[in-house]
């Protein structure tokens, strides 16, 4: 037999609910629908009461945004890419009058060393380049020589070249005719500049390169005054390696001559 049992005593009479017997009282019933509102009212007041963040202006922004920039690309410069410009037609037509290179810094911290076939920026081992004239404005010289510095523009004195190597300590060099040796071996050489071939009427060698060193040349042969210009010089015409600055990687401007060389040039 079922027995319906009466959800309440008989003949008493259930009342209002808690939350709302509670609030009839004046006072909010714990977890009920008056304490969620009144919670809410309270958040809601906090936070138009918190004061809201008010902008930097404009004068402190900029300056800030400068510097921050500025220290970027000084980072960049000294331990990534630094940018050169090509002033002249020596390495044509793998690197033209005006292109801006990139040059892969990280390479020599990370234990490249040049090898042979890889173009590279050095600076000037000595009486290379004619003394660079000075920048008559010093307002102008002073903002190129900052940017300069950060990375931003290439180097100011511009005391630095871009050739290919061709040997590296140790090896024997020599040119005849119209043949280039490295230790007896023919160099096969498909940069040339058209017209040129690997001698250019200058006979020279043999030539053994000093350790820690390395031999350089245009790829436009005839147009350029590299190492076999320069035997009467420091390292017999050889450049020390502490002068190289690192491979060229890229062309990066003009965009129609962009170029990628690799990670250590090719």
């Amino acid at each position: 037999m079922v027995v319906n049992l009466p959800e309440t005593p008989s003949g008493s009479d259930p009342g209002p609910a808690p939350d709302v017997a509670a609030e009839a009282a004046g006072r909010p019933a714990p977890g009920g629908r008056a304490e969620a509102r009144r919670r809410a009212r309270g958040i809601r007041g906090r936070k138009a009461g918190r004061p809201g963040r008010r902008p930097r202006p404009w004068w402190i922004e900029l300056p800030v945004m400068v510097v921050v920039g500025l220290a970027v690309a000084l980072l960049i410069k000294t331990c990534l890419f630094q940018v050169f410009t090509i002033p002249s037609g020596s390495m044509e037509n793998t690197l033209r009058v005006g292109d801006r290179v990139g040059v892969n810094k990280l390479a020599p911290l990370t234990g490249w060393k040049p090898e042979p076939g890889q173009p590279v920026v050095f600076k000037d081992p000595g009486g290379w380049l004619p003394p660079q004239p000075a920048d008559s404005n010093p307002l102008t010289g002073a903002a190129s020589s900052v940017l300069s510095f950060v990375g931003l523009v290439p180097p100011k004195d511009d005391n630095y070249l871009v050739k290919r190597v061709i040997a590296t300590g140790g090896q024997t060099v020599q040119c005849s005719g119209t043949t280039l040796t490295v230790d007896g071996k023919k160099v096969d050489e498909p940069y040339l500049h058209p017209g040129d071939d690997s001698c250019a009427g200058l006979d020279f060698g043999p030539v053994t390169v000093p350790a820690d060193h390395i031999w350089v040349e245009g790829d436009h042969r005839s147009d350029s005054a590299d190492s076999r210009y320069h035997q009467r010089g420091p390292g017999g015409g050889a450049v020390p390696v502490d002068n190289v600055v690192g491979p060229v990687a890229a062309v990066v401007w003009p965009v129609g001559h962009f170029d990628w060389f690799g990670w250590v040039g090719r």
